[in-house]
């Protein structure tokens, strides 16, 4: 590591930060990375969790591991506030300085009436545990009502997490079917918008009219929900679904450390970045993935590979700016939804951009072909195996 590289410090330890510090890493940058969490949470795969088809140890990958195969340094430490005009980051436990910051801690969540009465699968890793107990005991007791949805934030809808309900409920449903019991359980799909899942396009959107008829999956949608109860779930006009257990996804919000912090945030309380992702108007801050204004298309979305992305090249103007380089990479000719949905005997491909919209069928291999990236994902950031481009 050359004596004058600049030292650059990394806030979080998930698909962005860790991304982040493998890339700047790589151009010998003096890196040290602070995350809360002693380990890297793999939210896409942990949608088996709650059925039992994997455990909460394999989505997890060691942040010690993770820095050993890329020789950055480790904090673990709970980030308290960001002091941009001082050049300094304040923590539980300690402060520290930098000379490039790049703040990838994500975003927290709206807050609903009565959401102690929900577990979710996009929050606190180990409510994913907490999950697959409630499902374990309903169905010990041989019935049920399950009611799975997400919300939307209104000051900004590029961070709204709707796939992974969809995969938990078709999930729980093939499992159901599988032990014999699916006539025994009502499963219910809610969402306060008219019509959830429109940011995947047209096609997709009648796809899924189609999957909740051929699955016997009730929905509720169109209505803004009041409360959650510990019996069910409240909406408008009086409308009630009753629910022996309700997961719900709520849209996510500005990051509480950002309220003592001096970064500029749009009204939901996410940071301002231009395409570079370089903070407005703050020099040497860079902001990536869930935490930062998303700018484009109204059916944006913030998603794993776009904070990749935002990640890489936030490594590859950092590293060009020391170099005296005037080009830069931007995120916005990258912006479009991809997935695989998957359904536990299956999936579907989800791809979205400006110029169309799909949603194909894989029926049996698109299971295996998510099952086959968290194998490589895990190992490929280990550095077990090579990488594969844009992967």
């Amino acid at each position: 590591m050359g004596e004058n590289m600049k030292k650059v410090l990394i806030l979080g330890g998930g698909f962005a930060g860790i991304e982040a510090a493998i890339y700047l890493r790589k151009n010998d940058f003096d890196v040290t990375l602070i995350s809360d969490r002693d380990y890297l949470y793999v939210y896409p795969t942990s949608i088996w969790i709650p059925t039992g088809d994997s455990s909460f140890e394999e989505n997890c990958i060691s942040l010690k591991l993770l820095q050993k195969a890329h020789g950055f340094n480790l904090i673990i430490d709970h980030v308290q506030s960001i002091k941009s005009a001082e050049n300094k980051v304040y923590c539980k436990n300690k402060t520290y300085d930098y000379e490039y910051l790049v703040v990838a801690i994500g975003s927290h969540k709206m807050k609903h009436k009565g959401i102690k009465n929900t577990l979710t699968i996009c929050g606190e890793p180990t409510e994913s545990i907490k999950i697959k107990d409630t499902i374990d005991a309903l169905i010990e007791k041989g019935s049920g009502k399950i009611a799975m949805g997400f919300g939307g934030n209104p000051k900004d809808q590029s961070n709204v997490r709707g796939g992974p309900t969809f995969e938990v409920l078709f999930n729980l449903h093939n499992k159901l079917k599988n032990l014999g019991i699916r006539d025994n359980f009502e499963l219910t799909f809610f969402a306060p918008m008219e019509k959830p899942g429109a940011r995947m396009g047209p096609q997709a959107l009648k796809m899924m009219d189609v999957i909740y008829k051929k699955l016997d999956i009730k929905h509720q949608t169109g209505k803004k929900i009041v409360k959650f109860k510990d019996n069910g779930i409240l909406f408008e006009d009086d409308i009630f679904i009753e629910s022996d257990f309700t997961m719900f996804i709520a849209a996510g919000d500005g990051h509480k450390v950002f309220e003592d912090s001096d970064l500029p945030l749009n009204e939901a309380g996410f940071i301002k970045i231009n395409d570079y992702c370089e903070v407005d108007g703050v020099k040497n801050v860079f902001a990536i993935g869930d935490c930062v204004a998303l700018d484009g298309p109204k059916w944006r979305a913030k998603q794993g590979h776009i904070a990749e992305v935002m990640a890489k090249n936030t490594a590859f103007n950092i590293n060009a700016k020391e170099s005296g380089d005037d080009e830069r990479k931007g995120y916005s000719n990258h912006l479009n939804i991809l997935c695989i949905m998957d359904t536990g005997d299956g999936a579907a491909f989800v791809y979205r951009s400006d110029k169309r919209g799909v949603m194909i069928p894989m029926p049996v291999v698109g299971h295996w072909m998510k099952k086959g990236w968290g194998w490589y994902y895990k190992n490929s950031k280990l550095g077990k195996i090579p990488r594969i481009p844009g992967l």
